[in-house]
């Protein structure tokens, strides 16, 4: 495992991590949730991300129980969570980043961590209805209470970027150090387009997630919806609709004979594709069971493999 800087700041995280969306709760109980993040941390994984919206904070909570069942030292490892959707009605705690649920959120969250602080707090989404002066300010004394290392952001735009660095320049507040953008050889316009300029503009780092497309570029939805998957899941129909299956689908099946002549799994294949990218400070992966972990894992082997031939082949085929 390599550790990769976050963008311009001195943290490092693995170029591999771990994640709890979807799983934690909803497919993991603490036992098996405890069984993947062993099997990361084994690997040299040392990024862990939640968020307080993951199964209305049940997620954390399961994460918090194995980070007090493991015997791992604090300094070691590196968490992170995320604020904006929120998991109590009402019209300051639902979609917002004003500064009284943000000042609330992360006690709430540390308390389901079982920690006294993270190491990154993200705003999940923008919220245009709070100012951004607003919204830096609270970030800013988050980390300076301690209860947070460092800030980013999650689905941003460049724009909004740019204004919170603005603000942050202006009144000399801690700037956000990362974001956090679904990549995959299916979805790639926000960190190959999007937030081109920014890397060398204001140092931007990048957390990327749903590497597989939920799943997807594993191949093991050419022959329909399995009922274990994600896509089965209650309330995540969704999901199926933003993934374009039936479009994406002949792409996936492109992309088989190329795994295939590597020796590894098409899984493999696109979280070594996602690593080959500069930009892409750490790949959030997923697991159900450990034994998906340490698959996902042997895709570091698969990365020195995608040449630049290969790497030709592999864009005509998502072309």
């Amino acid at each position: 495992m390599d550790y990769r800087r976050l963008g311009s700041s001195g943290l490092k995280v693995s170029e591999l991590s771990f994640g709890s969306w979807v799983t934690f709760n909803t497919q993991l109980d603490t036992d098996l949730a405890g069984s993947c993040m062993e099997a990361a941390w084994d690997a040299g994984v040392n990024f862990f991300d939640n968020a307080e919206a993951y199964d209305a904070g049940k997620s954390e909570t399961i994460m918090g129980e194995v980070f007090a069942q493991v015997d791992w030292p604090r300094h070691q490892y590196v968490i992170s969570t995320k604020f904006f959707f929120g998991i109590h009605d009402g019209p300051n705690t639902r979609e917002t980043l004003n500064r009284k649920y943000l000042c609330q959120a992360i006690e709430g969250s540390l308390d389901r961590l079982q920690l006294d602080y993270v190491d990154i707090a993200f705003c999940h989404r923008c919220d245009p209805d709070t100012p951004m002066e607003e919204i830096v300010w609270a970030m800013h004394d988050m980390v300076d209470r301690g209860q947070a290392t460092y800030w980013g952001t999650s689905m941003w735009t460049a724009a909004e970027l740019r204004e919170a660095h603005a603000v942050a320049d202006r009144l000399g507040l801690r700037k956000p150090v990362t974001e956090q953008s679904e990549y995959s050889l299916l979805r790639r316009r926000f960190v190959e387009e999007e937030y081109a300029p920014l890397y060398d503009e204001i140092g931007l780092g990048n957390t990327t997630w749903s590497p597989l497309a939920s799943g997807l570029l594993t191949g093991k939805y050419l022959d329909g919806i399995p009922d274990d998957s994600r896509l089965a899941l209650s309330g995540y129909d969704w999901l199926s609709d933003a993934l374009k299956i039936d479009e994406n689908m002949a792409k996936v099946r492109k992309l088989a004979p190329i795994a295939d002549d590597l020796g590894c799994s098409m899984a493999q294949l696109a979280l070594a594709w996602c690593l080959k990218n500069p930009h892409v400070s750490t790949v959030i992966t997923g697991a159900s069971r450990p034994s998906q972990v340490t698959e996902n894992m042997a895709a570091l082997d698969v990365v020195e493999a995608l040449d630049e031939t290969t790497m030709g082949r592999i864009e005509q085929a998502v072309a």
